[in-house]
Order: structure tokens, then sequence, then C-alpha cells
């Protein structure tokens, strides 16, 4: 620390390398060190905002003069056409700029609301950033600072170090940050940064987006639609270009990495409508409606399955976050998800049976005339021979956890004697945690309700449920959660003292010896 206290007093030439050194060793000693850093902060921050206001050394010549930027022709300065005129820019400023903007969103990232006292400084360094065109870094860096920013200010105030400060600085802060990165956006020329402003603007909703008014909501959707279109007619240009005759292997390279970056815009196109919808709900129905007209193309058999996937999550996230309010869109969405469910790619199934088990359990009446064809729809997915390869499990769990759904919302509707016993039979699922969770927490309520087609004829399937449950039990809290772990142990508690002693030894030998072991070890404990 000393050596770096002594180092930053000493006066260095402006393009000296140790500079953009000295900042990287400082923010990695604040990455080890945590909140012990900040007696330090009062050192580092006055050079590390000098260096992040630089401005950039710049010489305008006419395009097709050579004279002035000759003298300056080393490595030092970089080189770029902008209509009729060449701009020479000074490249080691650039890099010191970057660096220190880089370390400015580490910091803050890093002491979250311990940044407090140097977030307006560092705002009013940063925002103007988003559009500094001469450095594609300095832009990244500034683009990623702001749901960092926001989030030490609203960390601050939530633990009462903002020096009084309540939500209206959340707010004005807010206010400062979100039209100057839609307007960004905007303007944002390479693609992507364009992903990476779209994902900071999914951030800084979900710190301070029931903060936002009716216009700022309504920027961005003017944005994502402007987005969605650019995106489109650049990918048009594309396949216009891969028919041309001199078409070679380099060039198809070139666009498969430029379509890579394409699939990335759409990505956080839909992570940030998923956003929207699950801050503002149904209230964002009616931009959801003029959206539509730009979302329902990507459901087309023309389109890339990442297209189609971000399609159907987008449909997801209504039908999840709005239930009722929804229910207007099933005739329209549920055809294409159900059409979905047996698509090749398993991104898209997975998507397509989650949504089912969405509908499913929040679509009421509007979704029992759909229970037959759904059944069989995740009956393809659940029974197909390749349904556990690693590929398609995600798939696999997200139709069982869609066909539990149906059992517990519709089973008026279904032959619960064959539908029940079949569900039980998919049990546990281990692939996704999440579904998990949620599916073992549904065969938990079925068992403790005495649930008659679960438990069959005669108790037949109580093996399966005790198998079913000492696996999860044995797997750690990842299949479960500690809730229903509690309520699984005090379930085979129960079944202990009531079973018949034939009952229970049946029941116990059906287990695997380590799976006895264990349960004897967790129900003694």
């Amino acid at each position: 620390m000393e050596v770096l206290m002594s180092l930053q007093g000493a006066q260095m030439e402006t393009d000296d390398p140790t500079t953009s050194y000295m900042l990287q060793a400082w923010a990695r000693l604040c990455k080890c060190l945590g909140q012990d850093f900040l007696p330090y902060m009062n050192v580092v921050m006055p050079p590390l905002l000098q260096s992040a206001q630089l401005k950039p050394d710049v010489i305008i010549t006419s395009a097709d003069s050579d004279d002035e930027l000759d003298e300056s022709d080393d490595e030092s300065m970089e080189t770029i056409t902008l209509g009729d005129k060449r701009i020479g820019i000074k490249t080691s400023v650039l890099e010191e700029k970057a660096t220190a903007c880089n370390m400015l969103c580490c910091y803050a990232d890093e002491l979250k609301e311990g940044f407090y006292p140097w977030i307006d400084q560092v705002a009013q360094t940063l925002v103007p950033l988003l559009k500094f065109y001469f450095h594609e870094e300095v832009r990244k860096a500034a683009v990623s600072a702001m749901p960092d920013l926001l989030r030490s200010a609203k960390l601050a105030v939530e633990k009462g170090i903002a020096q009084g400060r309540n939500e209206t600085y959340i707010k004005q802060l807010s206010d400062y940050i979100f039209p100057a990165l839609v307007e960004a956006l905007h303007k944002e020329p390479d693609t992507d940064i364009c992903a990476n402003m779209l994902d900071a603007l999914s951030e800084c909703l979900q710190i301070s987006g029931p903060l936002l008014d009716e216009s700022q909501v309504r920027s961005v959707v003017d944005e994502i639609k402007l987005v969605i279109t650019a995106s489109s007619d650049r990918k048009k240009e594309r396949a216009e270009r891969a028919k041309a005759e001199d078409f070679d292997a380099e060039e198809g390279e070139l666009l498969k990495e430029e379509n890579e970056q394409e699939e990335e815009v759409f990505d956080q196109v839909g992570e940030l409508l998923g956003t929207l919808i699950k801050t503002f709900k149904a209230s964002f129905l009616p931009f959801f409606d003029e959206l539509s007209s730009y979302l329902m193309p990507m459901w087309g058999k023309d389109r890339t399955a990442e297209e189609r996937r971000i399609a159907i999550c987008i449909f997801d996230d209504v039908a999840e976050q709005c239930h009722g309010a929804a229910l207007k869109y099933y005739d329209t969405y549920l055809p294409f998800l159900l059409e979905a469910c047996n698509d090749e790619n398993p991104d898209v199934r997975q998507a397509a049976v989650y949504g089912l088990g969405v509908c499913a359990e929040y679509g009421g009446s509007v979704f029992k005339p759909l229970v037959g064809e759904s059944l069989s729809r995740l009956n393809f997915v659940i029974r197909h021979p390749n349904a556990l390869q690693p590929d398609n499990v995600m798939a696999y769990d997200n139709a069982v956890s869609a066909l539990g759904k149906i059992c517990q919302f519709h089973r008026d509707s279904i032959d619960s004697a064959q539908v029940v016993p079949a569900w039980l039979s998919c049990l546990p699922i281990k692939g996704d945690i999440i579904e998990a969770k949620v599916v073992h927490d549904l065969l938990c309520s079925m068992v403790e309700s005495s649930d008659r087609e679960l438990l069959g004829p005669n108790n037949q399937y109580l093996p399966k449920i005790v198998s079913v449950f000492a696996e999860v039990l044995c797997s750690g809290n990842d299949l479960a959660s500690q809730q229903t772990f509690s309520r699984m142990v005090n379930l085979l508690r129960q079944l202990q003292q009531t079973l018949p002693p034939s009952t229970l030894a049946s029941t116990w030998s059906s287990l695997q010896p380590q799976q006895q072991l264990a349960l004897q070890s967790i129900l003694s404990s």
C-alpha cells in the first residue's frame, strides 16, 4: 500500500504506462479487501477521476491529405476516417481513460453502499461517456457502471448511510441515468455494445424500475421497437451478402460471428421485456399490445431457434406475471406454444412446456379445453427415448412440472387414476433445480392431503413415494427447499408411526441400502 501511495504522489508523464498499471493494482487490492479498502478511497479516487476525465488528443485533417498525420505516424496514433475527415487519436490517452473507467466500475460493484460518497461525481463523469465514440472500451465501462451506481445509491439509502437522503435521491439518479442510456442505445453503432446497453437497462429497471414514470417506460418501449427493426434489417442485409457471387468461407465466418452478436441483442431484448413485465405486471400490457406486431414474426418457422425461444419466454412472462389479465392472449399464443412443445430444439421445447405449466396454473376455464392436447404434447416430451440425455433433461423436467400443475389445477379434466401415477413415476427430477423444488413441494402437499390417486389402491404407490423422498433427502438441499425437506422428514416419521409393520418393512426393503442408511440417520437426528 505504501509503495502504491508513494508512486501515486510522484509526477509522471501523461503517457507513462505505469499510471494504468497502478490503477489496476488499486482495483485488485479493492477486490481482495472489500469494505476494508474504504479508508484508501480518498487517495485513489482523485487521480482515478482525473484519468477518467482525460480529453482525447485528436488531430483532424482532410481525408485525402497525409501531411499533418505523417509527422505523428507512430504506434501511439490511431486514425479513423469519417466522411471527408481523417481523425488521428493518441491511443495511450484513450487506454488510460478506458482503464480508469473500468476501475470506477469495479469499485462501485465491489464496494456497493460504501461507494456512496463518490456516486455523484462518477455519474457526472461516466454518463456523458455513454456516447464516447472514440473508444469502445470507454463506452462499455460507462454502460456497465450504470446499474452499479444505482445499486450503490439504493443500498446506501436502505442502510441509512446516505446522509439523510431518501428514495427521492434514487429517483433523481435514475432520472439522470435512464434517459441518457436510452438515448445512447438509439445512437450506438456497435451491435455488441447495443446488447450491453439493453442488459444495463434491464439491470437498472430491476433496481429502480418502480420509480420510472410512464413517459420513461414509453421511451424504453419505443427504443425496443427500433432495436428489433434495425436488427431485422441487418439480418436481411447479411442474407443478401451471402447470395453474392464473390461470397467465400472467410466472409461466411464473419457473417456467422455477426449473426451470433445479433442473437445476443435479441436475447437482451427478451430479458429487458421480461424485466418490464415483472416490474409493471398488468399495467405494462398496453405496451405489450403495441409490441406484439414486432414480436409475432419471431414465432415463425423461418426464425432461428433462439428467436423462437425468446418470443415464447416473453409470453411465458406475461402469463406468469399478469394472471387473469393475460387470459385474452391465450387464443393467439397457445396454439404456437403447443406446437413448440415438440420443436426439435431442446431450449425451445423447455420454454414451451414451462409456458404450458404456467397456463395450466393461471388459465382456469380458458385453459381447460386445451388440457387433452397439452397432455399429449407433454407425454411426447416425457416419453421420448432420449428425454434424459443432458441436452434434453431441462425440457423433460419442465414437462414433468407442467404435468404436475395439470394434476393440481385440472384434476376434473383428466383420467387422474392414470395421469397422477404417470407423473409420480417421473420423480424425482434433478436437472432443473428451480422446477425440482416446485415439483417436490407439490408431491409433499399431495401426500399430506392423502391424495387417493397418488397413494393408489391399498397404498400401492407408497414405496415409490418413499423412494422419491429418500432420493431428494439424500441430495442435500439441491432438490428441495429447507421447508420441503422438513415436511418430507415429518411425513416419513408419521408413516413410521402409522403404517402396519409389514407394510413399513416392505416399503423400506424397496430402497437402496445406502438410501436406507441415510434415511435412518436423517430420521433419528
